[in-house]
């Protein structure tokens, strides 16, 4: 039988079908179509299943990539979807979007060798969805019943995937969350072209049918106090993840909209709420001059919903170069072509005003210097090198922060780092409190969502530990 894979030699790596620019860009439908069964299994075959898989070390959660590569172009599929979700709680948000061409694909062997990576991420996709047709997806089981409970707080990536395992090992889990809708960013902060919001949804019915109770809508330290919800349980993760905006750090800064702020209200609407500040006009893009400040994949995630809500024009205003760009290279080649104009090498000086509502801004060019000793390049401005650009609407994007916790929670007793995200042990999870536990962004800082649901599997093991030797 000839070798079903290390086909890379004469197949060129080819992702599924992507719509047109001049039609996706109308909608907030997911851009990228599905593999079918025959090209899924001929872009698996081009795995080179080398001895030391990188693409598995590039992988937060270690996912074990060559093998269901491998079962894929085999056409052994429901094996292969065993497999891939056997060490990934969501693998059909991970195949979305995380970016690949950062973390498993980037680390290609195959890549590496300028053949172009195995399009992991779209195999990924395509075997879960696949799966959920099939009926291959198991319901969630609850294990045997213990008489211990989890409160976790936060229905974001961290707080699911603990709840999964959690489930499993049979604790009763409540999951609490601010938001009306369970997934955190995954619902409300990325748009529906990279994520439709039934796949989030999905999960969250799979959850409730296995007999975890959500309760939506409960901020705790405003509707509830941490302190009854830690009475209420044996143990308590927090994995609300960090939603604070960092500030653009100029005059009129209040006048400037935070990206979450903006996106939030966007896949609000798509979802068929009234959003008070988009109906008036104020967090709707339409017909205006849209400039976005920031080059993550929040940043881009803003650029392109704007295009989406009818922006006159949009930009995107970054300090560095593309090379230097910290978002996915893949999201900025999709900015461009819907039509994303990128001002590389500027920063943004002041804010121009008139009657309290933004005309525009003055920015300067800038240059880079020696790197520092991550690498990264540093960068100074350029002399005498300021020009105005017109503005109606703009949205910072320069990432998140740690709410006050401690303050918020009335908790004086929860540490936290100089940076404001809460001290948990390496090892075990626990912060300063006996019993509470931590996860995801706000232990590490905004980050992606597969480090996310990293974090919150091996927070439930430490969970499962702890209430282990307290049962």
């Amino acid at each position: 039988m000839a070798e079903p894979m290390l086909k890379f030699v004469n197949l060129d790596q080819q992702m599924p079908q992507k719509r047109e620019a001049d039609e996706r860009n109308k909608d907030f439908l997911e851009i990228y179509g599905e593999f079918i069964l025959a090209k899924a299994e001929e872009q698996a075959s081009r795995c080179s299943q080398c001895g030391v898989p990188f693409c598995q070390s590039g992988c937060p959660l270690q996912n074990n990539i060559p093998d269901w590569l491998k079962l894929t172009a085999t056409g052994r599929l429901e094996e292969a979807y065993a497999l891939s979700s056997a060490t990934n709680p969501l693998p059909e948000i991970c195949g979305r979007i995380c970016p690949q061409d950062r973390l498993c694909e980037g680390s290609c062997v195959i890549e590496q060798s300028t053949h172009g990576s195995v399009t992991i991420g779209a195999v990924e996709r395509f075997l879960t969805e696949t799966a959920f047709k099939n009926g291959w997806v198991a319901d969630l089981a609850a294990g045997k019943q213990r008489n211990q409970s989890v409160a976790i707080i936060g229905a974001g990536p961290a707080g699911i995937a603990a709840a999964q395992l959690l489930l499993g090992l049979g604790y009763k889990i409540t999951i609490y969350d601010r938001h009306d809708r369970a997934g955190g960013l995954l619902i409300y902060g990325i748009p529906g072209f990279k994520l439709e919001k039934d796949v989030v949804l999905r999960r969250q019915e799979q959850l409730e049918k296995a007999g975890v109770t959500f309760k939506l809508g409960v901020d705790i330290g405003k509707d509830t106090k941490f302190a009854d919800i830690k009475k209420k349980h044996d143990a308590v993760l927090i994995a609300t993840g960090v939603y604070k905006a960092r500030n653009l750090g100029l005059a009129g800064d209040e006048a400037a909209i935070p990206a979450l702020k903006y996106l939030i209200a966007s896949n609000k609407t798509s979802l068929g709420d009234k959003v008070k500040e988009f109906e008036s006009g104020e967090l709707d893009a339409k017909d205006k001059n849209v400039v976005v400040v920031g080059g993550g994949d929040t940043a881009m995630d803003c650029v392109r919903t704007a295009i989406r809500q009818g922006a006159k024009n949009v930009t995107c205003l970054y300090r560095r170069d593309r090379a230097n760009m910290p978002g996915s290279a893949r999201e900025v080649k999709n900015a461009e072509e819907e039509g994303v104009v990128f001002n590389w090498l500027s920063a943004p000086k002041n804010l121009v005003l008139e009657k309290g509502k933004i005309t525009g801004l003055q920015v300067a060019k800038m240059r880079l210097t020696e790197a520092d000793s991550s690498g990264r390049k540093g960068i100074e401005e350029i002399k005498n090198s300021e020009e105005f650009i017109a503005a109606d609407m703009v949205i910072g994007a320069l990432g998140f922060e740690p709410e006050e916790l401690p303050t918020y929670f009335n908790e004086p007793d929860l540490k936290v780092t100089k940076w404001g995200t809460i001290k948990a042990h390496a090892t075990t999870a626990m912060t300063s409190i006996d019993g509470v536990f931590a996860a995801g962004d706000i232990v590490r800082g905004a980050s992606l969502v597969v480090w996310a649901l990293k974090d919150g599997k091996e927070a439930a093991g430490a969970i499962h530990n702890y209430l282990k030797a307290k049962a």
